[in-house]
C-alpha cells in the first residue's frame, strides 16, 4: 500500500549521520529532567516515543550554568557525574533507531531564580527578579560553558545539542535590540549582537568535532517591540551556518510577546512562510514547527518546499505513536494535540509535572499502565462524554467487555459544545479518536439510550461506571424563567440571541459563549489564517521590515455588545490557564467586552437584567441573558450506600464533581479507574 506521506517519511542525510523521517519531537519540559533520580521515568517517555517512530528527538532545556537555571536547582549538564542518568535516555532512544539532542537552555532574565543575568539589565514583565548585566568576563565564560555542555552531552551518548536561541531566553535577548541595549562589542548592530551566539557555535563545534549535530532553534519571528527584522534574521542564520550548525530550527515569539503562537485558536502551521523564507538563504536544513498536529499539514509544508523537517511537541505528548500510525495509512487513529495547553505548559509554568488533556499516559508511562487483563469483566459506562469514553475505551483494550450507553444521540458530552467556539475546532478531533477508538477497541455504543439502575442489574454487568457528566446551572432570581434567559448549552446550540447579552458567570465556559458570540454566526471556521493575522497584527510578509514582524491590528467590529459578569471580586478571567487564559482577556478586551466583577443577580425584567454593583441597584439593558454559572452533576443512578446491588458502582469526571469542567480530570479518572479494573 503507497502512503501519501512519502515526503514526511523520507530520510534526511547529513554527511556523517542519517535521521529515518523527517519528523522532529521538539523540545517540551516534563519537570523530569531537573533530578536525577527521575530519569528512568524521563527515558520510558522518550523511549515510548522513539518506538512510536519519530524520527529525531529534542529533550527538554538543560542550562549550561547555575545562572541559566529556568527555576531553582534546575538540570544542568556540568560535570562527569550527569553521564550516568542521562545515558538511560539515549540508549532507550537509539534502541528503536531514533536520534536524540540535548537542548541547551539558559533562562537568561526569564529565570524564576535570584542569580539572573542577561545582555542588558531589564526586568522581564513575566518573571520576579531584575537581571544583572552580564560582564565580558562573564559572556566569555558563558561560551565555555556551552561547550563543556556540549561535550559531556556527547560522552552520555547523546547525537548533538540543540542551542536555545529563541523564545527569549539569554541569546535571544542578546541577538534583538527588545532587550540588548549594550553599546561594546556584544551590542549594537546585528554583527555585534549576534557576536555571541556565533562564538557559541563555534566554541561548540571545536569542542565536540565534526560528527555531531549543532541545531540552533532561531527567533524567525519576534514579535516584540524592537524585535529584530527579516533581514537580520537572515543575516543570524547564515552566520550561524557559517560558524557550524547543522541544522536550523524555527522559534516563533517570545514568551512576553502580547501574540499567540501555540494556544488552539492559532490556526495550523500558521508559520510556516516565515522558516521558508529563512531557507531561501541557506543551504543547511530548516524545521518548521508551531501548530503543526497532523499528517496532511506536515506534508504540505514539505510538499511545497517551505521547509526540510517538521517540529511538533505537543503532539507527541498527545500520541506517541503519531509517526507509525501516520506510515500505516492510520491517521484517523492519532490522538490529536488540541493546543489547549492545559496538562502541559500550564503545568510547566506551576512546577508539575508535564502531561496532557487528551493522553494522561504522558510522562506516566512507567506509573499508568494498560495491562491485558487475566480476568474479564462485563463493564457498563454510563455516559458519553470524555470520562465515559475514556474509560470505556481503556477498559476494552485491556481485554474487558464493555458497553457504553449514551442517552442522547451523539458521544462527546461537552465537547460537543467546546467545538463550535471559534478557535476551538479542534475539539472535533477529539471526538473523532474516540469514535475510532470505541469501534477498534469493540466497544458496544448504544446512543439514545437512558438507563437505570435496574436495567443494569439484569443485564448483570460486573462494574458499572457512571460518567453521567453535568447539566448547566439553572438561575434562581425573580423571572429567570423568562424566555430570554438561555443557558450556555442552548446558546452553543443554536438558540437565537439578541445584540445585547448579558452573560452571568466568567469561568472558562463565560469566556468561551463570549467569543462565541462576538463572532458573526456564519463566520469560516477555522479562521482563515490572513483574517487572523490582521486581527493580531502579525505581518503576513514572509520578507518583513517590520519590528519584530509587527503591524496595526485590525479587527473586525463585534456583531454584539456583551457584558461578561461574576460574582466574584477577583480580577475577570483570573482563574484561567496561564498560558492561554491572557489571550482570551485580550479577545474580550479588544472587543469592548463590559467585564464587571462583585456584581449581585437581583431580578429579569422585560427591560433587562437588574444587578447590583458597590451597594447600588442597576439595569442592565440586554435582549438575552445567557447563564454560565456552573453545572450540576447528574448521578441519580447511583445506589443508596445500603443498597445490595449486584455490580460495583463507580463515579467519574463531571458526575463526581462539577466545579467548572474540568476534561484533564475527566479522561484522566476514567483511564486510572479503567486500568485497575
Amino acid at each position: 500500500m503507497t502512503n501519501r506521506y512519502e515526503n514526511l517519511l523520507k530520510p534526511l542525510h547529513l554527511g556523517f549521520t542519517s535521521l529515518k523521517n523527517r519528523v522532529v519531537m521538539g523540545s517540551m519540559h516534563t519537570g523530569l529532567e531537573d533530578r536525577f533520580y527521575n530519569y528512568p521515568k524521563l527515558a520510558a517517555y522518550f523511549e515510548e516515543r522513539a518506538k512510536g517512530g519519530v524520527g529525531l528527538i529534542i529533550t527538554g532545556g538543560i542550562s549550561p550554568n547555575r545562572q541559566g537555571w529556568l527555576l531553582p536547582a534546575g538540570g544542568t549538564m556540568s560535570n562527569i557525574a550527569d553521564v550516568a542518568p542521562h545515558r538511560l535516555v539515549t540508549h532507550a532512544v537509539h534502541k528503536h533507531g531514533a536520534k536524540i539532542l540535548l537542548q541547551i537552555l539558559h533562562a537568561g532574565r526569564y529565570g524564576y531564580q535570584p542569580f539572573v543575568v542577561s545582555s542588558s539589565p531589564i526586568k522581564s514583565p513575566i518573571s520576579p527578579f531584575k537581571p544583572r548585566q552580564m560582564s565580558e568576563k562573564q559572556i566569555l565564560a558563558t561560551i565555555d560553558d556551552y561547550a563543556h555542555t556540549a561535550h559531556i552531552a556527547k560522552k552520555a551518548g547523546y547525537d548533538g545539542v540543540e542551542i536555545m536561541g529563541s523564545e527569549g531566553y539569554l541569546l535571544n535577548q542578546f541577538l534583538s535590540r527588545h532587550v540588548n541595549q549594550r553599546s561594546d562589542r556584544w551590542g549594537g548592530d546585528i554583527q555585534n549582537r549576534m557576536r555571541f551566539a556565533v562564538d557559541i557555535v563555534k566554541a561548540v563545534r571545536e569542542k565536540v568535532g565534526e560528527k555531531f549535530i549543532i541545531c540552533f532553534r532561531l527567533s524567525m519571528l519576534d514579535l516584540v517591540h524592537d524585535g529584530n527584522t527579516m533581514e537580520e534574521v537572515i543575516i543570524v542564520a547564515q552566520a550561524l551556518e557559517k560558524a557550524g550548525v547543522t541544522l536550523l530550527n524555527t522559534g516563533i515569539g517570545w514568551h512576553e510577546a502580547r501574540i499567540p503562537t501555540i494556544v488552539t485558536s492559532v490556526p495550523r502551521a500558521a508559520f510556516a512562510d516565515y522558516s521558508a523564507e529563512v531557507k531561501k538563504h541557506v543551504a543547511i536544513p530548516v524545521i518548521a514547527s508551531n501548530r503543526i498536529n497532523m499528517p496532511d499539514t506536515a506534508e504540505a509544508i514539505l510538499a511545497a518546499g517551505k521547509a526540510d523537517m517538521i517540529q511538533m511537541a505537543r503532539p507527541f505528548l498527545a500520541d506517541a505513536f503519531w509517526v507509525n500510525k501516520t506510515a500505516t495509512n492510520r491517521v484517523d487513529e492519532i490522538n490529536t494535540c488540541i493546543a489547549c495547553n492545559q496538562a502541559c505548559l500550564d503545568h510547566t509554568f506551576k512546577n508539575q509535572r508535564a502531561t496532557c488533556l487528551v493522553n494522561p499516559r504522558a510522562a506516566y508511562e512507567t506509573e499508568l499502565l494498560y495491562l491485558k487483563t487475566k480476568k474479564p469483566k462485563k463493564i457498563a459506562v454510563v455516559g458519553g462524554g470524555v470520562a465515559g469514553m475514556s474509560a470505556a475505551t481503556v477498559a476494552a483494550s485491556r481485554g474487558h467487555k464493555v458497553t457504553l450507553f449514551e442517552a442522547s444521540h451523539e458521544i462527546g458530552g461537552q465537547f460537543n459544545l467546546a467545538k463550535v467556539v471559534p478557535g476551538k475546532e479542534e475539539f472535533h478531533e477529539t471526538i473523532r479518536y474516540f469514535k475510532v477508538q470505541i469501534e477498534k477497541t469493540g466497544v458496544e455504543l448504544r446512543l439514545n439510550t437512558k438507563v437505570n439502575r435496574e436495567q443494569l442489574e439484569r443485564e448483570g454487568f460486573d462494574e458499572v461506571i457512571v460518567a453521567t457528566g453535568v447539566v448547566p446551572r439553572s438561575l434562581k432570581i425573580t423571572g429567570s424563567d423568562a424566555p430570554q434567559v438561555l443557558s450556555y448549552a442552548e446558546v452553543l446550540r443554536g438558540a437565537p440571541v439578541g445584540h445585547k447579552v448579558a452573560v452571568i458567570g466568567a469561568g472558562g465556559i463565560g469566556f468561551d459563549v463570549s467569543e462565541f458570540l462576538l463572532k458573526p454566526e456564519h463566520q469560516p471556521q477555522p479562521q482563515p489564517l490572513a483574517d487572523w493575522q490582521r486581527e493580531w497584527g502579525i505581518d503576513p510578509n514572509p520578507n518583513y521590515c517590520s519590528e519584530g514582524g509587527m503591524q496595526a491590528a485590525q479587527l473586525e467590529a463585534p456583531v454584539r455588545e456583551i457584558y461578561l459578569l461574576q460574582r466574584k471580586t477577583t480580577p475577570v478571567g483570573a482563574g484561567l490557564g496561564k498560558t492561554s487564559g491572557w489571550v482570551h482577556r485580550a479577545q474580550l478586551k479588544k472587543h469592548a467586552v463590559k467585564m464587571l466583577r462583585g456584581v449581585q443577580y437581583k431580578s429579569v425584567s422585560n427591560e433587562g437584567l437588574w444587578i447590583e454593583m458597590d451597594g447600588h441597584d442597576q439595569l442592565l439593558r440586554v435582549d438575552t441573558i445567557v447563564v454560565c454559572a456552573g453545572q450540576e452533576s447528574i448521578k441519580e443512578i447511583m445506589p443508596a450506600k445500603d443498597e445490595n446491588t449486584l455490580a460495583n458502582y463507580h463515579i467519574i469526571g463531571g458526575a463526581k464533581l462539577a466545579a467548572e469542567l474540568d476534561a484533564k480530570r475527566a479522561i484522566r479518572e476514567g483511564a486510572e479507574l479503567a486500568a485497575k479494573l
